[in-house]
């Protein structure tokens, strides 16, 4: 897979990409990572990416020019090219299933927002899509560009050492993830659940589901309403939530 970055900001990369697993991918050819500084698409001497905003009103707005002279420089022009998304406030929440959407493309792209936001013809007549980590704002877009990567990179065949380490994520089914336990077997007086001890991998498997959709009713109860649940699970939510319940009364 090969991912574009066009930022103002190359410096900034690989930065956390190169460590960890997605170092690693890199080192292995799993993905491949070209930034291009959209300062190098600027006609003017002075590489201008900016400028004030007609209609008036604070901050500076990114221009179309550089950006889309490096997109289509590098990618090709729509719409046959690969998919290119804007890092914006505005855009879709990037999820698990938008993860799993990029991961199933051979090539994509990302703009770094900044400023004040880019020429809305960048969105009209550029990009593909719009992305955003959520309803907050960050500084440029460099660093959602790398979240997203991450993200995208662990689902590669070949990234991580186990290949079955994903499927088991939180998100991956629709729920958190049960919890883990390691060595020591006891710590200060805190013990490890008996059943992951059992070596009975049905009873194990069972436990991990119920926890999974222990952890997931507790901290991110809505998640349960898209998730692929069983009648089986079902009916554990349904007693895990009359046991809530009775715990409410107690207290």
């Amino acid at each position: 897979m090969q991912i574009d970055v066009f930022t103002l900001f190359p410096e900034m990369f690989p930065g956390l990409l190169g460590m960890s697993v997605v170092g690693r991918a890199l080192e292995r050819g799993v993905i491949s990572l070209a930034i291009h500084n959209l300062r190098d698409y600027c006609t003017d001497r002075h590489r201008v990416t900016d400028d004030v905003p007609f209609g008036g009103g604070g901050g500076m707005v990114m221009k179309p020019e550089p950006i889309f002279a490096a997109v289509e420089s590098a990618m090709g022009a729509a719409p046959d090219r690969a998919p290119v998304a804007l890092l914006s406030p505005q855009g879709r929440v990037f999820d698990h299933s938008v993860a799993l959407e990029y991961a199933g493309h051979e090539r994509f792209g990302l703009i770094c927002g900044h400023y004040e936001g880019v020429d809305e013809r960048v969105r009209e007549h550029l990009v593909s899509d719009e992305l955003s980590l959520g309803d907050f704002v960050l500084t440029g877009g460099e660093p959602a560009a790398m979240v997203i990567i991450d993200a995208v990179c662990r689902l590669q065949p070949g990234a991580l050492g186990d290949p079955g380490a994903a499927a088991d994520d939180s998100f991956a089914h629709g729920l958190l993830e049960f919890p883990q336990y390691t060595r020591p077997r006891s710590f200060r007086e805190h013990e490890v659940p008996e059943v992951l001890l059992s070596g009975n991998h049905a009873e194990i498997a069972r436990w991990r589901r119920q926890e999974c959709l222990r952890r997931t009713l507790s901290r991110r109860p809505e998640l349960l309403d898209a998730a692929d649940l069983t009648e089986q699970d079902r009916r554990v939510v349904k007693e895990l939530r009359a046991e809530a319940r009775a715990h409410c009364g107690q207290a």
